[in-house]
């Protein structure tokens, strides 16, 4: 008998419903299995905003994807009339020598993207919000800017609908196995046969991907919103730029200008710094002592940014050792099975284009994307 499907995609957040998004365009019979509700907030792909940029000083091997992860995002857009992406700019700020300012001019050198470099003077002229000091720069690129994480994941499912895709939410898958010649998959409410299986688990990779034996760090992460004093006119995305800023213990926060009205303030939050846990273990509570030293992060550089603290929320990273993502074929079912995970909070700007490399992958073996870095062989471990 043949199977039910031709893909199933575990996992409907970022990565997975972007999958689903694009497999389902491509014609195939798509079922999506997600363990909450569409668009939810309990893993990490939420928080209102996200920082797309392309001078990536994470490594040069990523800005292909970031090039045509923006064309991809623009293609959403208007397949979806929803608004996804705002461009207003963003500046690395550091040393000259931090990694942040250092590796961004590498990969926009490398890469030959626009940008500018500023020194303090300028930085402070052209965002009078800011205030580095005399030995900091930062990187200026025009084509940075945010991303809306929420809308996003709504569009890539609006997409696979349209195209065809079973999407079954509320319905946690329990365990998978190889079947036949493909897998099946079997939830709390039933259990279904695909050819190919794509697993996108986040934050809960650990338990989904044992046997991939790469030894994933689940973070707990805080996003904090404040209202500036004197109110958010200068923070407004027209004359505010998204930024990180890296600090002489190499410590990075990261931050937006104000998206959602006078009232909403604006986001920062530390990039890393979390907490180890489990989706099981967080605590979603944020604490006093962790609001006031993110404030005091902030005071130095963006000085009337910490005027009244509003709201906060808790996200989770899922981190390889070396941070950089996983995206391949299951080296123990690669005949049946495809996986995307540990994207280590540097992920969501690839959203779209992780999406058409999982399609590739799970329909043809291969894709033309450099993937390469993100062989699971380079971080996992020996079993047990």
């Amino acid at each position: 008998m043949a199977p039910a499907y031709d893909v199933i995609v575990l996992g409907l957040g970022g990565m997975g419903s972007a999958a689903a998004a694009h497999l389902a365009a491509r014609g195939v019979r798509v079922l999506g299995l997600e363990k909450f509700g569409p668009v939810h907030n309990r893993g990490s792909s939420h928080g209102g905003s996200r920082i797309t940029r392309q001078s990536y000083f994470e490594d040069p091997a990523y800005v292909p994807l970031l090039l045509r992860a923006y064309e991809l995002y623009e293609q959403l857009e208007r397949e979806t009339g929803r608004d996804v992406a705002t461009l207003c700019g963003g500046v690395m700020v550091g040393r000259p020598q931090s990694r942040t300012v250092s590796g961004s001019l590498r990969s926009a050198e490398q890469w030959g993207l626009p940008h500018e470099m500023l020194d303090a003077k300028e930085l402070r002229r052209r965002y009078p919000t800011l205030t580095p000091a005399d030995d900091e720069v930062a990187l200026y690129e025009a084509r940075a800017g945010l991303l809306r994480p929420e809308t996003t994941v709504a569009a890539h499912l609006q997409l696979a609908t349209r195209h065809g895709a079973d999407l079954h939410f509320e319905e946690p898958v329990t365990r998978w196995e190889p079947y036949r010649d493909g897998v099946r998959v079997h939830t709390a409410e039933n259990t279904y046969t695909a050819g190919q299986l794509v697993i996108c688990p986040g934050a809960w990779a650990p338990q989904l991907l044992t046997d991939l034996n790469v030894p994933f760090t689940i973070e707990r992460q805080i996003m904090y919103w404040f209202q500036p004093a004197g109110g958010t006119g200068p923070y407004v995305p027209e004359r505010h730029p998204i930024y990180i800023w890296e600090d002489a213990a190499g410590v990075q926060i990261y931050g937006f200008p104000a998206i959602d009205g006078p009232d909403g303030g604006a986001k920062v939050a530390f990039f890393r710094k979390g907490t180890v846990c489990t989706p099981e273990t967080i605590d979603r509570t944020v604490h006093d002592h962790e609001v006031r030293a993110m404030a005091e992060q902030l005071e130095p550089c963006v000085p009337t940014l910490p005027g009244t603290f509003i709201k906060a929320a808790t996200c989770m990273y899922s981190t390889t050792p070396d941070e950089h993502f996983v995206i391949a074929r299951h080296p123990a079912h690669a005949g049946a099975v495809t996986v995307a995970c540990g994207f280590s909070g540097h992920g969501f700007k690839f959203v779209p284009v992780v999406g058409e490399i999982l399609a590739d992958l799970a329909l043809d073996g291969t894709t033309h994307h450099p993937i390469e870095l993100f062989d699971p062989g380079r971080v996992a471990i020996a079993p047990a």
